[in-house]
């Protein structure tokens, strides 16, 4: 059987594997610098006379933006890589966010345990027994607008025409930005709920004496195929 706790480590399990991914790609986020219209560098070197002055610049640049460095090669525009790599940890958070709230409203629904409420929230109008995990189906909607939003970083990448193209302007404006409040907001939700989140012990030990004996029917399997039965005939006996 799987326990509430083992649950509760699978989570934590795919939120660790989310913030190595996080950090990995934040540790390698760079400026694209000062380069010129076309991502060359000529002007500036028409300009200041000399490739040191050139490489220095760039690196006052990102210094003063607080990066590491510059990106060696770009067009007219930073990379567009980067962010749907950015977009994939999002999206990954919000995986791993939206089974956490699926779990909680699957094991509500056997009244296994309950995500925190509000003071004076009511469930149901009609129904005054009934109790929506309210927060994770907010975790879930969230999630589902972020996850969908990672194929878009992935189309303005591929889209880059030549040196010139311009039309993921107005693209990123909404999808960047949207991505990160929505993923922000999923993990306020997530923290809410994973702090207050209520275990009924006794629920979960009657659904489990429940299917103690479809679980032992393994055990019962194995044996019998040990002492020479045939597998096929002892699954169906």
């Amino acid at each position: 059987p799987v326990t509430v706790g083992k649950r509760a480590a699978l989570w934590l399990a795919d939120l660790l594997l989310d913030l190595e991914r996080l950090e990995f790609e934040t540790g390698r986020l760079l400026l694209r610098g000062a380069k010129g219209t076309t991502g060359t560098q000529a002007s500036f070197l028409q300009l200041l006379g000399d490739d040191a002055k050139v490489r220095e610049l760039d690196r006052r640049v990102a210094a003063e933006f607080g990066f590491a460095g510059t990106y060696p090669v770009t067009g007219q525009t930073s990379p567009r890589k980067p962010e749907f790599y950015l977009l994939g940890c999002l999206s990954g958070i919000a995986q791993s966010a939206h089974r956490f709230g699926a779990d909680v409203r699957l094991l509500s629904r056997l009244k296994e345990l309950d995500e925190p409420a509000a003071a004076g929230q009511v469930g149901s109008s009609a129904m005054p027994y009934k109790r929506n995990p309210m927060r994770s189906e907010r975790i879930c909607s969230l999630a589902r607008y972020v996850i969908g939003l990672e194929p878009n970083a992935a189309w303005t990448a591929a889209s880059q025409w030549l040196e010139r193209t311009l039309d993921d302007s107005a693209n990123r404006r909404l999808v960047l930005p949207e991505a990160f409040l929505a993923t922000d907001a999923i993990l306020l939700l997530w923290r809410s709920v994973a702090a207050g989140l209520t275990v009924y012990p006794a629920m979960v030990r009657r659904n489990l004496e429940e299917e103690l004996p479809f679980i032992a029917s393994e055990s019962v399997l194995l044996a019998a195929a040990a002492r020479g039965g045939d597998r096929q005939l002892l699954h169906e006996r």
